[in-house]
């Protein structure tokens, strides 16, 4: 079965205005979804949906042997734009701290800012520890976006949510320092 070479760029290209519509439905949905909760549920089944794409476009591009220099640079870019969304969205409702986006935010741009200025010279290609946390971002964002307090209570899913983000941190971190370091190796090895 062949596919259109550039079906896994459209549904990279697709994640954004999905992040933006997802952005905008949570905001509405209010704090833990009390505002609105089904428009909570849409904003995070939304998500999920969004941040599943993630894995469709890259198993196809792979699969049907179609990586393009458009998704290598897009793909990352689409990401960090949903899941920057979602952790700016939980900060203005609250039920994150903006510190620890800043400090999330200062590693995937930082990153992704150095993997676009050295794409001429070389790929980055991401290693297993930034996949790790790129798993766990998705797993953890979408557990606090669901709002599930009333299915296991308030104080289990916030827990949840709590615990989850500080493991999201981590992560976060200890690949960032990763990435870092397999650079600093590469670049005494050329």
């Amino acid at each position: 079965m062949a596919i259109h070479p550039q079906l896994p760029n459209a549904i990279t290209i697709a994640r954004i205005p999905l992040a933006v519509v997802f952005f905008v439905l949570l905001l509405v949905g209010g704090t833990y979804g009390e505002a609105n909760p089904a428009v909570r549920w849409v904003a995070a089944a939304l998500f999920i949906v969004a941040i599943s794409t993630d894995w469709v476009d890259g198993f196809l591009a792979r699969k049907y042997e179609i990586v393009s220099d458009f998704g290598k640079l897009w793909d990352p870019i689409a990401d960090k734009l949903l899941t920057g969304l979602a952790f700016v969205g939980l900060a203005v409702l609250s039920e994150m701290p903006w510190w620890m986006v800043i400090v999330i935010f200062a590693r995937e741009w930082g990153i992704t800012v150095h993997r676009l200025v050295v794409r001429r010279s070389h790929d980055v290609a991401a290693a297993w520890l930034g996949k790790i946390k790129t798993a766990a971002q998705g797993v953890v964002l979408a557990w606090a976006l669901l709002p599930l307090g009333a299915v296991f209570g308030e104080a289990v899913w916030t827990t949840g949510t709590e615990i989850g983000l500080w493991v999201v941190l981590v992560l976060t971190i200890v690949s960032g320092i990763d990435y870092i370091a397999a650079q600093a190796r590469g670049s005494r090895s050329r």
